[in-house]
This record gives C-alpha cells, sequence and structure tokens, in this order.
C-alpha cells in the first residue's frame, strides 16, 4: 500500500518470503509512487519464486566499491571522477547500464576533455560493474571498448635543460626539484617527506607503505645531492623538510613552475616528468633496469622497460654479427648474389 508522510508517498507491502518493505518512493507524485511500488513488488516476486538477482543502483555499487578500496593511493582521483559520474548514473540500475548508455556518457567527458582522460573514467566503471559480478550484483558487465590514445613520448631533461630551469627556479622549488632528480621521489613523497622518515648519518630515507604508490615500502639510497639539498633545509620546519612560509609545498603546478619553464625554454613538461628524468639519466649511465626498478618502487620490471631503449649498449656485441657482410656490400656495391647472402636467379 502507499501512504503519504509529509508531501512524500511511502510504500508498505511483504513480499513473498516474508520481508516487509517499508520505505519512501522518493516522489511527491501518487502516480510515479505507484509505479515505483508495483516494479519493487514485482522485483521481490521474481527473486524468490525465479531466482532472479536482486537489483542494486549504481550508488549502491559507487559506495561499496568506496568502503573496499579505501586503501587505494588513488581513492581520492576515483572519488572525484564518481562524482562526476554520479550526475548521470545516480539512481540507475546496474542491469539497466548497458554498453550504449555507458558510451554516451563518456563520449560527453571526451568532448569536454580528451579521449585519453574519458578512458581513466572508463577504466573506473569496468572495474566497479566487474566488481558487481564479484558480488553477485550483476550477471554480465557490458563490452566497453576505450578510445584509440596517441602513444605519448617519454619527456625527460637533458643535464643542460636541468641546469637551465633549476637557475630559474624559486629557492623552495630548486630545493625540491634538485631533491627529486637526485632520488627520482614522486611530487607527494618529495613534498610531505618529514625529517623522521631520513637518516642522513646512514644517508638513506625511507616512504612507508600507505605513503607509496603500490602500496610498498621504499628503500631510498640518499647520493651526495640529496644530502646536501637535505642539509640545507635543517632549521626551517620541526615535521616536513620542504616548505614554503612554514608549510608543507602540496601544489607545484604554480605559476613559478610554468614561468621558469618559460624562461629556461622548456616545453612539454610536467613536474612528473623529472622522475622520467631521474630514470633515464639512470639507464643511461648503466643501472640495470632490475636495479631501477627497485630504487624507483615499481611493482613490476615491465613498467621501467619503457626507458630500456635509452641505453640500447648491451646490443652492441650482437649488432656488430653483421659488420663483415656489411663491409662486403658496401666495398663491392650491394650485391645480393654474395654466397654468404644466398643467391636468387630469375629464370624467366
Amino acid at each position: 500500500m502507499l501512504y503519504k508522510r509529509g508531501n512524500t508517498w511511502w510504500m508498505d507491502f511483504t513480499a513473498p518470503n516474508g520481508q516487509r518493505v517499508r520505505r519512501s518512493s522518493g516522489a511527491t507524485d501518487k502516480t510515479k509512487a505507484q509505479e515505483l511500488h508495483d516494479r519493487l513488488k514485482a522485483q521481490a516476486w521474481r527473486e524468490v519464486q525465479l531466482g532472479a538477482i536482486p537489483r542494486h543502483t549504481w550508488d549502491e555499487a559507487g559506495l561499496r566499491w568506496i568502503e573496499e578500496r579505501n586503501f587505494k593511493a588513488s581513492i581520492g582521483k576515483d572519488m572525484t571522477e564518481l562524482a562526476w559520474l554520479q550526475s548521470y548514473l545516480s539512481g540507475k540500475y546496474l542491469d539497466e547500464l548497458n554498453r550504449t548508455y555507458i558510451s554516451e556518457i563518456l563520449e560527453i567527458k571526451r568532448q569536454e576533455t580528451s579521449g585519453a582522460n574519458a578512458n581513466r573514467y572508463l577504466a573506473l566503471v569496468r572495474s566497479i560493474l566487474n566488481a558487481c559480478v564479484v558480488w553477485g550484483w550483476l550477471e554480465n558487465p557490458p563490452k566497453l571498448s576505450p578510445y584509440k590514445e596517441p602513444r605519448r613520448r617519454i619527456r625527460w631533461l637533458t643535464p643542460d635543460e636541468a641546469r637551465r630551469l633549476l637557475v630559474e627556479l624559486p629557492q623552495h622549488l630548486r630545493d625540491m626539484v634538485e631533491f627529486s632528480l637526485a632520488t627520482g621521489l614522486r611530487q607527494t613523497n618529495v613534498a610531505l617527506l618529514s625529517w623522521n622518515q631520513v637518516d642522513l648519518h646512514r644517508r638513506v630515507a625511507w616512504i612507508h607503505p600507505d605513503q607509496a604508490k603500490a602500496r610498498k615500502a621504499i628503500g631510498v639510497p640518499l647520493n651526495e645531492t640529496a644530502v646536501s639539498v637535505i642539509r640545507r633545509q635543517i632549521g626551517h620546519h620541526p615535521i616536513f623538510i620542504f616548505t614554503y612560509k612554514d608549510r608543507p609545498v602540496r601544489q607545484t603546478n604554480t605559476k613559478a613552475w610554468k614561468k621558469a619553464l618559460a624562461r629556461a625554454g622548456i616545453q612539454d613538461f610536467r613536474w612528473h616528468d623529472l622522475r622520467h628524468t631521474w630514470a633515464s639519466w639512470h639507464v643511461q649511465s648503466g643501472t640495470s633496469l632490475s636495479r631501477l626498478q627497485e630504487m624507483g618502487g615499481w611493482e613490476s620490471v615491465e613498467m621501467v622497460r619503457r626507458y630500456a631503449h635509452l641505453a640500447p649498449e648491451h646490443l652492441a656485441e650482437d649488432s656488430a654479427k653483421i659488420d663483415a657482410l656489411l663491409k662486403t656490400v658496401t666495398a663491392h656495391g650491394t650485391n645480393m648474389s654474395h654466397p654468404t647472402f644466398g643467391s636468387s636467379s630469375n629464370t624467366g
């Protein structure tokens, strides 16, 4: 039955399994409230009599996702993306979210920003719907295809570019950049590094698991440059190492940063590219990928293979194997009938 409480219609009925359902319809119009009442009552019958999967909404799925994934380093990013999705998916039942409907929403995000950014939202939707299958809330998630993304080249600084940038930066940013180039730490780990995370006597620092992106502790060896930068900060703040006006430098993409890049003549460069620079310099200096993975706190060696092309010297011996053949070719002209290459004949 339906009854009114204030301006809102409420429903009260007993499901076939004996469970009493009493809840607000959220509607002030009786016709809409009756429609929801009948739909919920029919769904309850299907669940009991036909063994149908209970229907859940996107709101319920999003809430459970946040509760179960609260340990993620990127949960804040997930919540920001969920807030945007909520305006389109709130109140929708999971079985109503077909491929066409979700694609239309993602197309809005693509037009607002880019295909690459829309793919980040798609990945979150896909992860939540896959989790719904595990929870028994959904039978099959829709198949969603990502937008094609251009492969972005790794951006890193040459030593000369790095020198030009450091000269142009204000002192507090210069210290952070210099320390980042010396350690390869992510911006957040540098900004929130505290004095109880460093041991200058042993020349080490450490990032706790809850501070690391992969949720694994990272041991950071401090070279001479890193130690020198830290020593310059002694006496500035009792807790944090890098500060500006007695506060941690949480935001680095500032006007000062952008103006320094412009004055240094450096384009297409983000703060995170300092980490790419650190990794690139290491590989070019002979650091193995496995060592680089350990120092950088990457979860798998696959994540550091993107730097392998910067140091192809280990392939030099294999590359030299055809030198003798090439010398013969270049000395006598391109001669494909040379016995070493095999011969070909045209009997046509």
